[in-house]
């Protein structure tokens, strides 16, 4: 793909039409030009370039200069790119307001378990329940990849309004890390979390259970990219799910056991 064409798309994604885009990027390899300038640069229809670059002229990402014919000349980069982020932001804002104020239904649960696929909404996922926690939170780590600093900031913020934050880690060099990272949480050393066996070429990543009720269980995996490794993870929320149940009991079976062998 060209730079011109990946310009327009670029600029399309973020709002503009197509032929606003194309309209736009001809102006700035031209400078300034005519109607029927920007229609052989950009490809865009004569008939169209008219209507088009009044668009754009309200938008405030270009100038008129009243000459016979008219000319046309793109406002600077940063200006326009500046006013298409305010312009964009604004209709992010106007769809945050709206739903907002759509009625939501009482029950908070999500019912069942849901899967998530991609690395970056699982660690979405860990940092919402993270900064809803209100009492405690248990986070078996086996692998210190998956921990990003949205997480670590995310569990320092919860030790902060008095959450109870117990960390489960394979070994000491991660527990030093760790206690470094969130002073204020307890680090313990699991040892057989360093010993961890894949499953169908998928190996255990992390365990949270936020308050008794909200689950994360992820793995990681290989992708289809050599050396790229995908987390993928379920979750769910609800302290009468059978999944919260069973991870509650079994994550509180391993607390008691280490407090015996303390």
């Amino acid at each position: 793909m060209s730079k011109t064409e990946e310009a327009v798309t670029a600029l399309s994604e973020l709002g503009l039409t197509e032929y606003e885009a194309r309209c736009f990027v001809a102006l700035t390899k031209i400078t300034t030009g005519t109607a029927k300038e920007i229609s052989q640069v950009s490809d865009v229809p004569r008939s169209r370039v008219y209507d088009t670059i009044e668009r754009l002229d309200r938008k405030g990402l270009v100038d008129v200069q009243q000459s016979d014919p008219r000319e046309y000349r793109a406002t600077e980069i940063e200006t326009a790119c500046r006013r298409i982020r305010e312009d964009y932001d604004s209709r992010i804002n106007a769809a945050e307001n709206a739903l907002e104020q759509i009625e939501q239904p009482d029950a908070t649960e999500d019912a069942g378990v849901w899967s998530i696929s991609e690395t970056d909404h699982v660690t979405d996922r860990i940092v919402t329940f993270l900064s809803n926690a209100e009492e405690a939170i248990h986070h078996v780590v086996a692998t210190d990849d998956v921990i990003d600093d949205a997480i670590l900031e995310e569990l320092r913020t919860a030790t902060d309004r008095g959450v109870e934050v117990v960390l489960e880690v394979p070994t000491e060099d991660d527990r030093a890390a760790f206690e470094e990272a969130v002073p204020a949480a307890t680090v313990v050393v699991a040892p057989d979390l360093e010993t961890t066996n894949p499953v169908y070429s998928e190996w255990p990543a992390q365990l949270l259970l936020v308050d008794h009720e909200s689950v994360v269980a992820a793995a990681l995996k290989e992708g289809g990219l050599p050396d790229v490794v995908q987390e993928t993870a379920i979750w769910t929320y609800g302290h009468d799910h059978g999944v919260a149940v069973w991870i509650r009991e079994l994550l509180d079976d391993r607390r008691a056991f280490r407090d015996r062998e303390d």
